[in-house]
């Protein structure tokens, strides 16, 4: 054992972005859905603790995978009012342990793995769902899971033109040249819905709405829709109406059917049977269930995210952080 792998390592920010490419972040996302629907991980429900006096929410996600040399744990923090704090909104960090004789390993930025585990699995659902011809998107969402939704699905599909919407016009403005200088394709701020929506094939949203963001009408025929906005079962950011006539892919049933509004809501109304909702990503990859059947149908990927992706996705950062000798040694 080297001496940089047999210290415990820091991943800022930063580092995680360098050592975990949006390419690599995708193969690590399909390996760990397929590991999920082969029965091989442990992973508890997260633990919630509200906290309503300051509008946030404490998550602890921990999960081990058979067969892996890494066990994580994921502290999160989600406090909605700060935006005008100046502070994310979303503050986390993912440790790693050795799985064979509890050794820690790294403590990695979980703002960072967050954002680009969640773009990563909206872009493998992207790459098994969306069209092959798609190259028209819409992004609903100025933050910084907007801009990973982006970068994933011009990773997985040769996206030419973007449209932006937020209720934050500016936020958009600023989303719409940041994206455009980074990825070299033309992104536009939209004043409404219906123009953002007009003639997308692949749609994002990723927003802190509680209601839909979007009327079901403005969709073009034959759209692929990544929603990783909402997590909770009163909240929803896609219209009943589009959820009733998609079909509908999750990254694991039993946790979308607790916690995704958007799902749970039409289906205690009963305007959907519990098996609409019963294709999970990891049966896609592995060749066990069938995506998409026609080129007009609305395929629909809901996301509540899940502590496999930080396990995942922290594993390898850290694999590709040694490779790179980057990150601080803490001990």
């Amino acid at each position: 054992m080297t001496g940089n792998e047999a210290a415990l390592l820091y991943l800022s920010h930063a580092d995680v972005r360098r050592a975990l490419p949006m390419a690599d972040a995708i193969e690590a996302m399909e390996a760990a859905f397929r590991q999920l629907s082969d029965g091989r991980v442990t992973m508890p429900g997260r633990s919630h603790v509200e906290i309503p006096e300051a509008n946030g929410v404490v998550l602890i996600m921990p999960c081990y995978v058979a067969g892996t040399h890494h066990v994580s744990l994921k502290l999160l923090t989600q406090f909605a009012d700060n935006g005008r704090l100046g502070l994310p909104l979303i503050q986390a960090v993912v440790v790693l342990a050795d799985a064979v004789n509890g050794r820690l390993l790294a403590i990695v930025d979980g703002s960072a793995i967050t954002a680009l585990r969640t773009g990563a699995a909206s872009g493998v659902a992207t790459r098994l769902l969306a069209s092959p011809s798609a190259d028209t998107a819409a992004i609903f969402g100025a933050g910084v899971q907007a801009r990973t939704q982006l970068e994933a699905a011009c990773t997985v599909r040769q996206i030419k033109q973007v449209r932006v919407f937020d209720c934050c016009r500016p936020a958009a403005e600023a989303f719409a040249e940041d994206m455009s200088s980074r990825l070299g394709i033309p992104v536009l701020a939209t004043s409404s819905v219906a123009e953002a929506l007009a003639g997308a094939q692949i749609v994002c949203t990723a927003t802190t709405s509680s209601t839909p963001v979007f009327e079901d009408r403005d969709l073009a025929t034959g759209v692929h829709i990544n929603a990783v906005g909402s997590w909770r079962p009163r909240t929803a950011e896609i219209p009943p109406d589009t959820v009733c006539r998609a079909r509908v892919f999750v990254d694991r049933r039993v946790a979308a059917l607790e916690e995704a509004g958007d799902l749970v809501m039409p289906l205690r109304e009963g305007r959907i049977p519990a098996e609409h909702v019963r294709t999970e990503l990891g049966d896609l990859i592995a060749n066990r269930a069938a995506g998409r059947q026609t080129r007009d149908e609305v395929t629909l990927f809901k996301s509540v995210g899940l502590s496999v992706q930080d396990l995942f996705a922290a594993a390898r950062a850290l694999e590709n952080a040694r490779q790179l000798g980057i990150g601080t040694a803490l001990r």
